[in-house]
């Protein structure tokens, strides 16, 4: 089924070099993984229903950050900013090291309407049902990648017998963190992780839309069990499921010996496996198999461009959410990530083995998740990050811009934002942070090694006295060009999408209340994540929102399920056109034109 797909793809991703198509040609020969690749049929629904009117067919494919900033969004979405102390790195153990509960998969009958039980292909299982949820958390959407499956694509899980408890999150994928900074580094997690969790509001009569929401972390740290959607649920009537994946080496890792076609790829396998899941079992737990919505932010979000590139892709997913993540940001290519993966092999001390894959499956877990794990925080482009997915391979044949423009990207409806100030979080983390700002003697040393033979004009266009402090002045420009996270790059993308399907944009302008020394947070990287979500991190409960911000996060719910259901983010929203998207701010919601806001021309023109 796939080989010919495979093959017309490779004729029509133009740019690519020769080697990217003989790869693959070569993977499309795996016949055991692209048959684990199709989404199959879903038998727990009978035939599929024609809806009336429009609908926005999955067709043919068309063509991060650090680990501080999700943890730090959690804590404050738990705790307020006050959590950053001992306190905060106790209850972020807590939960990573702690939450190790059970679950399970599969789908064959619809739910029982209200029941704590549901019953699927692979066995029954029992979740919590409160006044106004059921909840099942750390149910198996694939079998551990332990022992010879590490390193390799997802497998389906085993089937059990017994009612298996979903009522605590499995374990968080293996990674190591520092936190809060300049503590020694922590191991937490399990390779044994992937596991998803599922809430659905009660007395809602369905089947429901479905939301998966990918979380972020630099694609090296964090988890889906972190995050408690229970306002977006109840607010919006919709089932939403948080997912694990593969994270650092374990899941991005890319080498000849593993002779897997997912290698370098394997968290973005793992993701696959997930929606294919939700494809086939979602049914019985209410939610309509035929009406999934992709979700993702930050690194989630770079996961979700990869989706909408990716053939492997194809049918497991009818929309699409992006947060700050702009899909017009260059992944790491093949060559590079072979290069990267011969480096890392070596360092693990498997460069000499006889059988480097074999040495690779025997190390201990901590040696590959501590693998280049420091914090990426302020850099120009996202591929600078040691860890991402891996173009110029099977499940991602070319850059996620270049799908759009030439048409191999799935035309689903994507709404596709940031928020209005992404990298000042990065410029804290690194600089302000810890007590070293940005002084205007080193501003100009620091725009040189960033932006190369471009300084002279970004110091021209971006000189330091024109902003509060010259760390301001380097969060603007980095902001502003958005190769790591931020504006102008995503409205590239933005404008290729849309010539292929209906696409939204928005930038979230509410300033958070941080200040790192001189230097305000404003609207950063993930300051729009507590507007949606609460945290199931252990600590006390984040301090009230203001009333103007509670009625923002009501705001955001209903567009974003509105999205979910329809494809549209309710009225008065456009489709993208000519830099222009939708501005939410607790003073003003509407049109904002964000390529002048954010000097697009200037950039577009180095």
């Amino acid at each position: 089924m796939y080989k010919p797909l495979l093959r017309a793809r490779a004729r029509d991703v133009a740019r690519l070099d020769r080697g990217n198509i003989e790869a693959l040609r070569t993977s499309a020969n795996d016949a055991e993984y692209l048959a684990e690749a199709s989404p199959g049929p879903d038998r727990s629904r009978g035939p599929r229903r024609r809806r009336k009117g429009k609908r926005h067919r999955m067709a043919r494919p068309r063509s991060v950050v650090c680990a501080l900033l999700t943890i730090t969004a959690l804590i404050v979405a738990s705790a307020g900013p006050a959590a950053a102390g001992s306190s905060a790195r106790a209850a972020v153990t807590a939960l990573i090291v702690a939450s190790t509960g059970t679950a399970a998969a599969g789908s064959s009958a619809r739910a029982a309407a209200d029941g704590d039980i549901v019953r699927t292909a692979d066995g029954a299982v029992r979740g919590t049902v409160d006044a106004d949820h059921r909840v099942f958390q750390g149910i198996p959407f694939a079998k551990a990648p332990v022992g010879d499956l590490r390193l390799r694509a997802p497998r389906p899980p085993d089937p059990w017998d017994e009612v298996r408890d979903a009522t605590a999150p499995g374990p968080w994928c293996a990674q190591v963190f520092t936190y809060p900074p300049g503590t020694p580094v922590q191991f937490a997690g399990d390779e044994d992780c992937l596991y998803l969790n599922i809430h659905v509001p009660r007395h809602e009569p369905g089947p429901l839309p479905v939301m998966v929401f990918v979380h972020g972390g630099g694609f090296s740290s964090g988890s889906g069990a972190g995050y408690d959607p229970r306002r977006v649920t109840g607010g919006g009537d919709v089932i939403v499921v948080t997912i694990n994946y593969r994270l650092g080496a374990l899941g991005f890792l890319r080498d000849a010996s593993l002779q897997d076609p997912y290698a370098g790829n394997l968290g973005i396998a793992d993701q696959q496996a997930a929606l294919r899941w939700v494809r086939t079992t979602i049914a019985a737990f209410g939610g309509d198999a035929h009406n999934v919505t992709l979700w993702g932010e930050s690194a989630g979000g770079f996961s979700v461009c990869t989706h909408l590139a990716s053939p492997t892709a194809q049918g497991l997913f009818d929309k699409a959410i992006v947060h700050s993540a702009p899909c017009g940001n260059d992944l790491l290519t093949r060559r590079e990530a072979d290069e990267r993966g011969a480096k890392a092999v070596a360092e693990l001390g498997c460069g000499e083995a006889e059988d480097v894959a074999g040495c690779l499956r025997h190390l201990p877990v901590q040696d590959l998740a501590g693998l280049w794990s420091d914090p990426i925080l302020a850099h120009r482009t996202v591929a600078e990050a040691p860890w991402l997915p891996v173009t110029g391979t099977l499940p991602l044949p070319s850059q996620p811009l270049e799908a759009a423009r030439t048409g191999l990207l799935h035309d689903v409806p994507l709404v596709q934002g940031g928020t209005r100030e992404e990298m000042r979080a990065h410029i804290a983390a690194q600089y302000d942070g810890v007590g070293e700002p940005v002084t205007a003697e080193q501003y100009p040393q620091l725009v040189s090694e960033m932006f190369g033979r471009d300084a002279e004009a970004v110091l021209a266009e971006y000189p330091h006295t024109d902003f509060a402090t010259p760390s301001v002045a380097l969060a603007t420009a980095l902001t502003d060009e958005g190769r790591m996270v931020g504006a102008c790059s995503q409205l590239l993308y933005d404008e290729a999408a849309s010539t292929r399907g209906p696409v939204y944009a928005y930038e979230f302008s509410e300033p958070t209340d941080q200040v790192a020394g001189d230097l305000p947070y404003g609207a950063s990287h993930g300051a729009d994540i507590p507007y949606l979500f609460d945290s199931y991190l252990p600590g006390p409960p984040a301090p009230p929102m203001s009333p103007e911000r509670q009625e923002l996060a009501r705001e955001l719910i209903d567009r974003w399920t509105a999205s979910a259901r329809s494809g549209g983010p309710a009225p008065s929203w456009d489709t993208y056109r000519h830099g222009i998207a939708m501005s939410f701010h607790t003073e003003r919601i509407g049109p904002v034109d964000v390529g002048r806001e954010h000097r697009c021309q200037f950039w577009y023109s180095l």
